[in-house]
């Protein structure tokens, strides 16, 4: 049954054995980059994994040089691009975020396999290191404990800390976060498994095959627009939830704290902008108050539970948000 906050229990943050740890094996990669974290004592806060920016800079250039190509594509290619897109945001948003980092609903076996297909195609790290460390970065929010802290600026918070090794209390301070509800699903354990083939396949090979096989586009035009610049644009829309969310908005509901409400990166994340209210209220599986908020996501969650597919959806009362605004909002609408 659907029901408020008030019934329901926060996916706690409490110390993992270290053998579960071990059983879901080591740090995957960032986006098939070197691992951004320490090598044996050396944990050096600011050395840059050269590696990482070579390839990221090739990723950036590879979508600059995509925008050419878009007069030159079929309608029917940037159509299906814009659709690899919006499922890549939902692999990120209804599932690594909204479903496995803050168990703000239920899934069923066929969305959650829909769902880890879609993060897949997203190609943001797999569904338990990404809630890992979101979960990590709730709980030491804005302090060296969180993967992309705000307080180092909107370079480093966007994307820079996926180019240099992690502070040493992200990885101490990480390695106690409570995983074992992600040890427990079989299908996080499978694309973990599977995550490098999972990744060749939905984020390159399928987007790029079916424009060509389907309508007659080029392997060129479909391989640079529904995967190269989909994929770079898909990576810069989360990434400002990390940055512009945390810097530029308004705080109704808890001004002590850096996260923002922003209508433009809710456009660019399908509803993932109200941050002032997910950081206040991180249990919510709208992320947003319920109402005429522009909010994909949860629109897709609603449906989901219309086709008996999700349950269990979790939400904060009005009065229980009436009152927080009250005691820590800034007074804006």
């Amino acid at each position: 049954m659907p029901g408020p906050a008030a019934d329901v229990e926060q996916t706690p943050f409490c110390d993992a054995e270290e053998a579960l740890r071990v059983r879901a094996g080591g740090d995957g990669d960032s986006h098939g980059l070197e691992k951004p974290q320490a090598r044996g004592q050396r944990r050096q806060q600011q050395d840059i994994i050269w590696r990482n920016v070579f390839l990221m800079s090739l990723l950036h250039l590879g979508a600059l040089y995509s925008l050419l190509l878009i007069p030159k594509a079929k309608p029917l290619t940037l159509l299906w691009s814009y659709f690899c897109f919006l499922t890549t945001a939902l692999g990120v948003t209804a599932g690594a975020h909204r479903l496995w980092s803050h168990r703000s609903y239920k899934a069923k076996l066929p969305l959650r396999i829909f769902l880890a297909a879609a993060n897949s195609m997203a190609f943001q790290n797999d569904i338990f290191q990404w809630s890992r460390d979101h979960r990590a970065h709730h709980k030491y929010s804005e302090t060296d404990a969180d993967p992309h802290n705000s307080r180092r600026g909107f370079f480093f918070s966007h994307i820079g800390w996926l180019l240099v090794r992690k502070h040493p209390d992200v990885i101490e301070k990480g390695s106690k976060i409570d995983i074992t509800d992600l040890l427990a699903d079989p299908v996080v354990l499978f694309q973990r498994k599977y995550y490098k083939l999972t990744v060749v396949l939905m984020c390159f090979v399928v987007p790029t095959l079916v424009p060509w096989f389907i309508w007659g586009e080029s392997l060129w035009n479909s391989y640079f627009l529904a995967s190269i610049l989909r994929y770079t644009i898909s990576l810069n829309s989360t990434w400002l939830v990390n940055s512009a969310a945390h810097m530029y908005g308004n705080r109704p509901y808890d001004k002590h704290i850096n996260p923002r409400q922003n209508p433009l990166v809710t456009l660019g994340t399908i509803g993932e902008g109200f941050h002032n209210y997910h950081h206040t209220f991180p249990f919510d599986y709208s992320a947003s108050e319920l109402g005429l908020n522009f909010n994909p996501t949860t629109w897709f969650i609603d449906f989901m539970c219309l086709l008996g597919l999700a349950t269990d959806r979790k939400w904060a009362t009005k009065p229980m948000i009436e009152a927080r605004k009250a005691r820590t909002g800034d007074g804006s609408a």
